[in-house]
This record gives C-alpha cells, structure tokens and sequence, in this order.
C-alpha cells in the first residue's frame, strides 16, 4: 500500500506543472488546482493520505506511532537555514563578494557572477550545507539567469546545471551533503576521505558544468538591465549586523543535527530581525515551511519503501550499481538510497563509493532526488512560464550536467 501510495506521489510530482497551467483555465477551480500543483505540497499531501490509510487499516494509534517514529531532523533544518540564508544582510553580503570577485574576471559583469554562482556556491555547500548554498545561489541568479526575458529552454539549462552542481558540490566534506552523511559514520568516511575520493572530482564536473553553461546562454546574461536605483533605497545594512546573521547561519549550520539547539538559534534570529527591522527584507518564512513540508512527508513515505529498494540495491555489481543508484535516486531520494545501502552486511568498499557517487550524481534529474531541490524551486519557479517548473524541463536540462558528472565520478 505504502509503495502504491508512493507512486501516486510521484506521477502527481510530475503532474503538478499542467496542474498549474489547468488552475489558469478553470477559475471556479482555482484554488483547489493550485494547491495540488504546488510540488512543495505534493508528498505531504500524500503522507497524510498514507497515514489515514494505516489509521483505517491498523488503527489511529499504529498510524500515529510510524509518524512519530520518524526522523525530521532534515525538514526542520533545511526550514531554517533556508530562512537565515535568505535573509537580506547574508544575501548582500554574498552579493559585495561576487561583485568583487566578478571585476578581477575578463568578462561581462552579468556573464561573470553567474560563472562564480554556478561554479563557486555549490563548492561552498561542502562547507555551509547544501541547503543554504542552494538558497544563496537561487537568489542570487532569480534577477539574472531566471527572469520572464530569458527563454525557458535557456532557464531549464541553468536549473539543471544548479541542481547537479549543488548535489556534487558538498562532497568535499563528509557533513554537508545529505547521502555522504547518511554513510559517513557507517563506513567511517571523514572529510580527507571524501576530498580524496569525492571532493576534487566534484570540482572538476562543477567548473566544467557553469562553464559551458555560462557559455550557452551568454547572449541573455549580456542583455541583464542594470539595477534600478530607488528613491527611497533601504538603509545600509551594518556590518556589525551582517556579523551577527552570519553568526546565526553558523550556528544553525554547526548544530544541523541537533533540532533542539538550531530551532532554538532559529527562534532568537526571528527576535533580532524583528529588534533590526529597518535592515531586513521580507523573510521566507512561507517557502521554507513548505519545504519543509515537503521533505517530512517524503521522510513519511519513504520509510516504508525499504522492502523493495533494498534488496534491489544489494543484488547490483558495481558498475550496475553506480548507474542503478543515478536511476533510483530520481525517483526516491539520494540520502534514502545511501541509508538503505548502509544497512547492506559486507558491501565492498568499491561498492560503497558505486552507491554514493551514482546518488549524489543523480541529485539534479528531479525535484525530488534531492533535499535541496525543493528549496531552489520553491525560490525559482516565478521566473518559468505560468509559474511552475515541469519535470520533464527539469530532467532535460540536467541531463548534460549529470553526464559530466557521471564521467568525472566513474573515469577520474
């Protein structure tokens, strides 16, 4: 019932763009439509049907007792670093640095920040997670790469190359990335283990990845308008209080497997924006519970695939196995494919680095495959037609960047 269930929510993850599009022509229906099509929502949505379906079948109290079983460190913590990194001290921050970096390039100003978003953040997450470099860097792009001027073909392309470059890019430390940690202590991979291994690879595939994706869509980066300047432009941020939002970012960051500790840093960050109101903009509050949202249901869902995916991982070859861990991670969940395989009694150590290097490789096909994803589409889906992100888009784009991938990981 669980696996049914499960692929329910994967064909409506699929589906939620037409959704979308349908809600446009069908008024009366509106809200109900756009509701179902926001992908944040799907496998939430689904988790609570899978629950219902337990309390009918075993009872309110069996139903209650699996959801409470379950591990939402992950969607608690991909909710606040979100929040904190989004926030506009950390973001201007980040934007003075790539400004300043972006002169010392022989190009463009607008070619050469998106080069050092696409090439340098990803590399970043290995050392401030994954989710908050997802965060950083689709802000960052969403006025640049991700407008209604760029075509969608050329958006689909920066999206994919993102997903990719985010996915490989925290491999070169063993805390920052979502599969590697579900195995590092397992299989007692450190961080000079995973730059060794992992981490010089992943460089490699990321620069060669923004490059030629910079490359392509150079023509629209050329035509970015300068930035407005307002008559009534926001006050300075100081530096003592970007001090202090970077503080809390490391914070929340250091103690990303401790909820009790980061929600609480979270909660005193909530306080000192509302105490330096006048140098804050809006915070995600919305985008990040609905990640989170997301991500606690797949949590629900995914704990009862493991009859199947299992034995189906243990049974590969490793080549077999690298190739089936980049399929399987688009339907399921990177770092729920790399626990499964560390309950796996005796699996070889080229086995270990088959299994990790095809999930991490596969992290960019779908919204899903891995923890990030929803992050960066809950930040960039304004900038696409109708404003949502199709699936098929979504794989077509990362295609090339996971091949990059993919041949960096098996032939390097």
């Amino acid at each position: 019932m669980a696996a049914a269930v499960f692929a329910i929510a994967l064909i409506h993850t699929f589906a939620a763009s037409a959704l979308e599009r349908l809600a446009h022509h069908s008024p009366r229906h509106a809200g109900l439509l756009h509701l179902l099509g926001e992908v944040e929502v799907v496998f939430g949505f689904w988790a609570f049907v899978l629950l219902g379906l337990m309390a009918l079948l075993q009872g309110p109290a069996a139903a209650v007792a699996y959801a409470e079983s379950r591990q939402y460190t992950e969607p608690l913590f991909v909710f606040a670093v979100m929040v904190v990194a989004a926030s506009r001290p950390v973001l201007e921050a980040v934007s003075l640095a790539l400004r300043a970096l972006a002169r010392l390039l022989p190009l463009r100003r607008p070619v050469a920040e998106a080069w050092l978003v696409l090439a340098g953040v990803p590399l970043l997450g290995s050392l401030i997670t994954e989710p908050a470099a997802m965060t950083i860097a689709a802000l960052t792009l969403a006025g640049t790469v991700f407008r209604a001027e760029v075509s969608e073909r050329h958006k689909y392309a920066a999206l994919g190359v993102l997903f990719v470059n985010v996915s490989i890019g925290g491999t070169l430390t063993s805390y920052a990335a979502p599969p590697v940690l579900m195995v590092a202590s397992a299989w007692q991979w450190d961080s000079a283990f995973m730059l060794q291994h992992f981490g010089w690879k992943a460089a490699c595939a990321v620069l060669v990845n923004a490059t030629v994706l910079t490359w392509f869509i150079r023509d629209s980066l050329q035509s970015v308008p300068a930035p407005a300047v307002s008559a009534e432009a926001p006050p300075a941020v100081p530096w003592v209080v970007t001090g202090v939002h970077v503080a809390f970012l490391a914070g929340v960051v250091l103690m990303a497997h401790h909820p009790v500790i980061f929600m609480g840093l979270f909660m005193m960050f909530l306080g000192y924006t509302q105490a330096y109101s006048r140098f804050q903009s809006p915070l995600i509050i919305k985008e990040g519970l609905l990640v989170g949202f997301f991500l606690a249901g797949l949590v629900v869902l995914g704990g009862l695939q493991q009859w199947w995916l299992q034995p189906l991982v243990a049974d590969l070859p490793p080549t077999a196995l690298f190739l089936g861990a980049l399929g399987l991670t688009a339907i399921t969940d990177n770092a729920a494919l790399t626990y499964l395989g560390s309950l796996i009694q005796g699996i070889s150590e080229v086995s270990q680095y088959m299994l990790v290097a095809g999930a991490v490789t596969g992290g960019g096909l779908t919204v899903i495959a891995n923890a990030p994803n929803p992050a960066g589409v809950a930040l960039l889906r304004g900038g696409f037609h109708d404003g949502a992100i199709g699936a098929g888009g979504l794989l077509l784009g990362a295609l090339p960047p996971t091949a990059v991938a993919a041949l960096a990981f098996y032939f390097l």
